[in-house]
């Protein structure tokens, strides 16, 4: 697949200094570029790379102050990195964008309805009531349960497992062995001490350009609904307990766990191995570096957060360089003790 340096300006909205006529096939690191690639500079470290680099095309910014001779071609736009996320999108839609077709080896409900342009790969069931939109594929090995809805232009992916009457909105991405309104984690003890299983006859909803990580779990709510609101992002290996309500825009790193019936807001950042209690409220805009462990409601919106309980990420951390002393200042208290 091959995009010339007009095409890539056109599509970025950038301006080609250099031959517009240059082509390129494959995106690169800089440091790695060779001929045929596209590569692109967003960090000032890399600068050197682009006096020497052997690549087609290289993105960088308008604002970009040229130093020495270049002899590739470069595309200058408002921000490279962003730039190379829609060029890589561009990439892997035309790769995918080439499947079509229903495999023989695939099993599809009569009662089923599949809108234009679907993709279903080889093993994948899918169940009655299933109603799916146009241009959405659906990898081999894919299970789709009853009166499952999922949206146009959606990428299924191996091994994805869907329980019935979920919901899953208009571009959306849902990776490898992710596994979609899966049982909520609720059992009521008994007076024999055993725990006797609460049913969980809620459902979850993906609204639009929801991105879902490999091997992470969306619960289905125990009455209501699982909600996870239009663009968040969620990474691989992360836990998503029922009733949660994730905000719009919100993304979350891997390993992190929110319990159960809690809402998040909208625009949140959690690093990974974040741990979030039941029952609470997170405001909007909050950011919670990694392995935070945020135990109780959080109040005021934007605020940065570190360390388990959570609290201020800088007051954390001039905690943290008080506790690293600690051997150091008890000695000095025994010392002072003897005196």
């Amino acid at each position: 697949m091959q995009f010339t340096a007009k095409t890539l300006a056109d599509y970025l909205h950038g301006d080609i200094v250099g031959d517009e006529n240059a082509t390129a096939g494959v995106v690169a690191r800089i440091e790695q570029g060779v001929p045929g690639a596209v590569c692109f500079l967003a960090n000032p470290k890399y600068e050197p790379y682009l006096y020497t680099t052997r690549a087609s095309i290289v993105l960088v910014n308008r604002s970009f102050e040229i130093r020495q001779p270049v002899a590739t071609t470069l595309i200058l736009v408002d921000n490279a990195y962003e730039s190379v996320a829609a060029l890589l999108d561009l990439y892997n839609s035309m790769q995918t964008l080439r499947k079509k077709g229903r495999s023989w080896r695939a099993r599809i409900s009569w009662r089923a309805k599949l809108g234009k342009a679907v993709w279903v790969g080889a093993g994948t069931y899918i169940a009655r009531g299933v109603r799916i939109g146009d241009h959405t594929k659906i990898f081999p090995q894919v299970y789709i349960g009853d009166n499952v809805t999922i949206g146009d232009h959606c990428i299924i992916y191996p091994g994805v497992k869907i329980y019935h009457g979920c919901t899953i909105g208009r571009h959306c991405t849902i990776h490898a062995n992710a596994v979609i309104g899966s049982d909520g984690f609720g059992f009521a003890p008994t007076a024999d001490g055993s725990y006797r299983k609460i049913p969980q006859i809620g459902h979850v909803v993906l609204e639009d350009n929801v991105e879902i990580g490999a091997n992470t779990v969306v619960d289905r709510a125990t009455i209501d609904t699982t909600v996870i609101r239009q663009g968040v992002k969620i990474d691989n290996l992360v836990q998503i307990a029922h009733n949660v309500e994730i905000g719009e825009n919100t993304v979350i790193a891997a390993l992190s766990g929110i319990a159960g019936s809690t809402k998040i807001g909208r625009q949140c950042m959690f690093g990974g191995q974040v741990g979030v209690a039941g029952h609470i409220t997170v405001a909007d805009g909050t950011r919670a570096g990694a392995q935070t462990g945020i135990s109780a409601s959080v109040k005021e919106p934007n605020q940065l957060l570190s360390g388990s309980p959570a609290i201020n990420y800088y007051d954390y951390f001039k905690a943290f360089a008080i506790f690293r002393k600690l051997p150091q200042l008890k000695q000095q208290l025994d010392e002072l003790k003897k005196r």
